[in-house]
């Protein structure tokens, strides 16, 4: 089998849907290789889509037309470019039939300037043509077997004849001129990020809006969907074992008719199908099915992983939580909309946008205009790929991270600004140049959440405005901040009863308002969830291996007269912080219930210190009532459903597993 290892990629269309999680992937997995994106930033195309990679130092992105034969040799040339991964094209069937000329503009003469400009440079060692299923033409609906890639080319629409037209030249180009091609074909793809002028997040936010879903026809084509993430993993697969010369159908044999798809959209929403289904006049012409044969990736190593239920509901999540990511997009909901596709069009900026994130604008959006040089790369050679700067350093986690990325290798400093003051951290970000901001900074009382009950404004000064002040000044600078806080925001209620294992996920919404420590908490949270350069982590009743820490819920216990015998959900600091640095680098963003799975009781913890720690060691319970007579503010108890981070990271062993390996092995006095 083939293999390549690539250094300098140029991925085109970076800033679509599709490209955007194959540019993201890659920086993320791979911060060796240099990845340059070049995106006109077209009316679909939207630079957000690229805020996981524009603070890393080995991504560039750069602001152009593929039609452009002066900008594409110039990158070429002066990022030593290998590598292309060619995404960029028009690929709406609808406009396609209204404004066929500008698929050919893009999708033909585009791709042949690409190739020409390999061809005169002599160094691309991989060329990767993105090509569709539609190519193949409508499918039999009594077929069994799928196309397979030596299929005969039969397409029935503007857009799938562009897309085969290019493909001819790159296979002309590759037999020629013996450039490294390779192509794929791939069925239809779904997920977050993708503009709303195809079905499903058309159909999602439709239903957002509490509006009917138009269907062509009567909805009984056939169509094969891929979630996003699981198509990335097949580019990466492709760029590193794929074939030169060969062909490779990306796809999955299970299949759903377009009503089917509106039904079980509808079902997400609780809509009823029969009213709020509308059927609308058909495309001129819409093949009744596609169907590929996936046997060829699937030697390669890859193959499907989300099914269609878990990836409709993360993107039905996705959509819901980011209403506003495309701005108007009234024309595009449209039963058959017609989208600007001509220069000037419709681009999509949040207003932060300086294409400086490590990377540089270069502007070459018409072939005969001058292109300009960038500045030269400010970052030099064998520059770190991650700098932290971290807020927090007199706190527990915040000291526990510094000693993290000592023993990591990761270069790192504490800010010295408080947070309550914006220039301070404006000051802190421009002098030490982070990569990703670590906020462990916060008022949880001394030596208990009882003192933020007499001591209101400086709890708000530091949970709240301190917060809210770096994530914006963050955002503003294009940087992610890992941001903990906290999972004692919820209590146990009817629907989430003691030792049901049934816990509180991170859609739900705080429960719990005892303690004003938790008010502060839960709503800087809910005003965090309008910023996009979050990942927040809600850590419960922290516990670590340094059993002499009074911070440590351990060491508390176990000095206490009394406790409490109630199961909670708790964070295991040895296991769980090593995972927030690498949440940072991939970029993950959102909230995270940051506990191990499981719960675990009082009683339980104590039996196991009793056991590893101290035979000798006693200890008595008292109810909450009794409790509530010592302490000022009541105390929050829940369990947390880990199921998000688990499968992020299967690794994770539950509460109970972790506290042996992690707490009472290393600290083990007994025989036991």
């Amino acid at each position: 089998m083939a293999t390549h290892t690539p250094k300098n990629i140029l991925i085109t269309g970076a800033a679509g849907f599709i490209a955007s999680h194959v540019a993201n992937r890659l920086v993320r997995s791979y911060p060796d290789y240099k990845i340059v994106v070049l995106d006109k930033l077209d009316y679909c195309s939207n630079f957000k889509n690229l805020l996981p990679s524009r603070s890393s130092p080995n991504f560039k992105f750069v602001k152009g037309d593929i039609a452009s034969a002066d900008l594409v040799n110039y990158l070429l040339i002066t990022e030593s470019i290998d590598t292309i991964m060619h995404f960029a094209a028009q690929t709406h069937v609808d406009n396609s039939f209204g404004n066929s000329f500008e698929f050919t503009k893009n999708n033909i003469y585009g791709t042949h300037v690409l190739l020409e400009a390999c061809k005169v440079t002599g160094q691309i060692r991989r060329f990767i043509h993105v090509s569709t299923d539609e190519v193949y033409g409508e499918t039999d609906e009594d077929a069994v077997v799928g196309n397979h890639e030596a299929s005969q080319l039969l397409p029935t629409n503007p857009y799938s004849a562009t897309k085969a037209g290019a493909e001819m030249l790159v296979m002309a180009y590759g037999r020629s001129y013996g450039l490294p091609v390779i192509t794929t074909r791939g069925n239809n793809v779904y997920g977050p990020n993708q503009f709303p002028e195809k079905l499903i997040p058309k159909f999602i936010l439709l239903a957002m809006r509490g509006k009917a879903l138009p269907i062509h026809g009567d909805g009984s084509n056939v169509r094969s969907y891929l979630y996003c993430e699981d198509v990335a993993e097949a580019f990466e697969v492709i760029l590193h074992r794929g074939e030169v010369g060969h062909v490779y159908n990306i796809g999955t044999k299970k299949e759903r008719r377009v009503i089917d798809v509106a039904k079980d959209i509808c079902k997400l929403f609780n809509m009823d199908p029969e009213t709020s289904i509308q059927f609308v006049e058909n495309r001129p012409f819409n093949d009744q099915r596609y169907f590929l044969d996936d046997e060829k990736l699937k030697i390669l190593g890859w193959s499907e992983r989300t099914v269609w239920e878990e990836g409709l509901k993360k993107t039905m999540e996705w959509y819901t939580s980011n209403p506003e990511w495309w701005g108007d997009v009234t024309g595009a909901l449209l039963p058959h909309p017609r989208m600007l596709m001509m220069p000037g069009g419709i681009v999509h900026l949040d207003g932060s946008e300086k294409y400086d994130s490590g990377a540089s604008e270069v502007s070459g959006n018409s072939q005969n205009k001058m292109v300009v040089p960038p500045a030269k790369s400010s970052n030099p050679p064998g520059k770190p790929a991650f700098r932290f700067l971290i807020y927090g350093r007199t706190g527990w986690i915040g000291g526990l991270l510094g000693k993290l990325c000592e023993k990591q290798g990761i270069p790192f400093e504490y800010g010295r600004g408080r947070l309550e003051d914006r220039s301070q951290i404006l000051a802190d970000i421009q002098t030490i140049k982070p990569t990703h901001v670590f906020n462990a900074a916060g008022v949880t009382g001394r030596p208990n959440v009882d003192w933020c009950e007499s001591h209101k404004t400086e709890t708000i000064r530091t949970n709240v405005a301190g917060t809210l002040n770096l994530a914006d000044v963050c955002r503003e600078n294009g940087l992610l901040v890992i941001n903990f806080a906290t999972g004692c925001i919820f209590e146990y209620d009817a629907a989430h009863p003691e030792q049901s294992g049934i816990g509180f996920k991170e859609e739900d919404k705080p429960n719990f308002t005892g303690s004003f420590y938790s008010k502060t908490k839960a709503m800087v949270e809910e005003l965090l969830k309008e910023y996009d350069n979050l990942c927040t982590l809600r850590v419960r009743m922290p516990i670590s291996s340094d059993l002499n820490n009074p911070r440590n819920f351990i060491t508390k216990i176990s000095r206490y007269n009394k406790v409490v015998n109630i199961p909670n959900s708790m964070t295991i600091l040895d296991e769980l912080l090593p995972i927030s640095i690498e949440m940072a680098k991939r970029n993950l963003r959102g909230i995270w219930n940051f506990t191990n799975p499981g719960v675990v009781s009082h009683n339980e913890i104590l039996e196991m210190y009793k056991k590893y720690i101290d035979p000798q060691f006693k200890w008595a319970n008292f109810t909450l009532d009794e409790q509530a007579k010592v302490i000022v503010a009541p105390r929050s108890n829940n369990e947390m459903d880990a199921t998000k981070l688990k499968t992020e990271f299967p690794e994770l062993l539950s509460i109970k597993d972790s506290l042996i390996k992690y707490v009472f092995e290393p600290n083990k006095k007994t025989s036991a």
